[in-house]
């Protein structure tokens, strides 16, 4: 397998905070700022500048809003960032050997 073989990862996904916001907005219709940041384990500063990255790719939406006195910032998937990750884990799967047996010892 040469290097040509195997197909580009997103950077944009492919961080590891990034990767991990997207997997769980995956699973959710929305989450916001505290539950992304503790699921991530991540400080406010890193997050903020991941999700920043992935809003202006398209990948997020960001809502901020206000809950009483307090701010608050609900992210959801948009489709063109389902549409991404899904592509991901297809490029991905370009790495990983289809017979993951093969080659072991028995």
């Amino acid at each position: 397998m040469t290097p040509s073989t195997f197909a580009s990862l997103d950077p944009v996904i492919h961080a590891p905070v990034r990767l991990a916001v997207i997997s769980l907005l995956l699973s959710v219709r929305e989450a916001d700022f505290v539950y992304l940041k503790t699921a991530a384990g991540t400080t406010d500063g890193n997050l903020s500048v991941h999700l920043t990255k992935l809003e202006e790719a398209g990948y997020i939406s960001v809502r901020k809003s206000f809950r009483g006195k307090k701010p608050s910032t609900t992210c959801s998937l948009t489709e063109k960032g389902r549409t991404a990750f899904l592509e991901y884990l297809k490029s991905l799967e370009s790495y990983v050997p289809h017979d993951l047996n093969k080659g072991k010892d028995k």
